[in-house]
């Protein structure tokens, strides 16, 4: 009780962070601005979610398939069709709840497909570590080939998080996390071997070596190429997503293609700022677009519209998933029923 509590408390924080940016940026603008603001979101071509729509859904289909490869490795198949519902209903589920789409998404494939929950957490930190991994290079990217543009700003960020007077503070942090989990996994080891006579040590125990099979997926790949193919169209369909937005409005349709990889940066920190990106992501993909001389009232507007696009795509396709899902497994549903009798 006391963890659901603290759980809806955490939502309600993130959720009301992001309803006040949404305050905020609409309410620092000087009447000018909101004009102009008002003026781009009428005028925008709104025709233009029709290719983000399909651009965003094929990175949400490799997204299903790349996971697919992981469950193959541990020698589960199931079908494309539940693994992408089982995605896009975890995505939906993340803009209501922070984090509850990773665990909704394992549970509704465990429920269809009979492949073990904690496994498919194994896999889903899999992916978590690479989609960091392919985050990282973003930034790189970023970093090499708009140095004149993002250099300064970047060089201000790092000067006051990671080399100001707090570092000592700071490394003395990390290294409390290090030891601390240096030793959790000691006890853990040390419980595992003294008390495995325990029923419910027993359940714990074969919990983390299903966690840690799904881990290991990744080196028994059998289609390595493929899943680094799919790791790279994913993060390929939100760089082309991003730039296809950009000509929503005219004034940020001159924004150069080497310009969506910070753009996407800060698009992407938004999302883990508040749930599905909500008020943060048009206050961060603005002050990207500043970097390029582009007004706040026209870089707003275009954050919110990249936004909403991605906001209607996974409410749409989430809702129609959640509703075809029953459906698309009722034969098994019945087989299974008539089994049990």
């Amino acid at each position: 009780m006391q963890k659901r509590l603290i759980s809806i408390l955490k939502y309600a924080f993130f959720l009301g962070l992001g309803i006040f940016l949404v305050w905020w940026s609409l309410h620092k603008m000087s009447d000018e601005n909101y004009q102009k603001f008002i003026t781009a979101l009428k005028t925008a071509n709104y025709y233009l979610l029709i290719p983000v729509f399909f651009i965003l859904s094929a990175s949400h289909i490799s997204r299903a398939i790349r996971w697919k490869i992981l469950m193959k490795s541990m020698g589960y198949n199931p079908k494309l069709s539940n693994t992408f519902c089982a995605v896009m209903v975890g995505y939906l589920a993340n803009f209501a709840f922070p984090r509850l789409g990773e665990v909704l998404k394992c549970t509704i494939l465990a429920k269809y497909e009979k492949v073990p929950t904690d496994k498919l957490v194994g896999t889903i930190l899999v992916e978590r570590a690479v989609d960091v991994l392919s985050f990282f290079i973003v930034i790189i990217i970023s970093l090499l080939t708009q140095a004149h543009i993002v250099g300064t700003y970047a060089k201000d960020f790092i000067n006051e998080y990671f080399l100001s007077q707090d570092t000592s503070t700071a490394i003395l942090k990390v290294s409390i996390i290090l030891v601390s989990l240096v030793a959790i996994f000691f006890i853990t080891r040390f419980i595992f071997t003294k008390y495995l006579h325990i029923k419910f040590v027993q359940q714990l125990k074969n919990i983390y070596h299903g966690v840690i099979d799904g881990l290991l997926s990744v080196k028994r790949l059998k289609n390595k190429w493929a899943f680094i193919f799919h790791s790279v169209f994913i993060w390929s369909c939100y760089l082309a997503g991003t730039y296809v937005g950009f000509f929503a409005i005219e004034q940020t349709s001159h924004l150069p293609v080497l310009s969506t990889f910070p753009v996407l940066v800060f698009g992407t920190v938004a999302t883990m700022i508040t749930p599905g990106g909500i008020g943060s992501y048009p206050e961060l993909l603005m002050k990207a677009m500043l970097l390029y001389n582009v007004e706040e009232a026209f870089g707003s507007a275009n954050g919110w519209l990249q936004w909403s696009a991605q906001f209607i795509i996974i409410l749409v396709v989430g809702f129609i998933c959640l509703a075809v899902l029953p459906y698309l497994n009722k034969t098994k549903n019945e087989i299974s029923t008539v089994n049990t009798q």
